[in-house]
């Protein structure tokens, strides 16, 4: 594909949240005819990989193509959690920008101005 590497949140936004030691983030595109296309690129490989830092084991990806999202839930990867651990984000709440950090190619015709 031709188009220019940008990082996700030139094109998406997302929200996270947390449940014991798991990480849950959402991700949303901008345009929804991003979708598949995001769906290409952001895998659970990827993501997995972007948080083997953190001592992650496990991600997994739900595809929710009636609202154009996708929902990453990603394991082991808050350090034990909000009551598990000296963390200064235990409740992960900032995944969701390491996500956004992550880089997708777009065609240029589908960037935001």
């Amino acid at each position: 594909m031709t188009g220019m590497e940008v990082p996700l949140h030139a094109v998406a936004h997302a929200r996270a949240g947390d449940k014991g030691n798991r990480a849950n983030i959402s991700l949303i595109p901008y345009d929804p005819s991003l979708y598949p296309l995001l769906a290409e690129q952001v895998t659970e490989a990827r993501v997995l990989d972007l948080f083997a830092h953190r001592g992650a084991t496990r991600c997994t990806r739900y595809d929710l193509p009636l609202l154009h999202a996708f929902n990453f839930v990603i394991d082991d990867v808050l350090e034990g959690g909000v009551n598990g651990s000296l963390n200064l984000d235990g409740h992960g709440k900032t995944a969701s920008f390491r996500l956004l950090s992550l880089t997708v190619t777009v065609p240029r015709g589908l960037l935001p101005p």
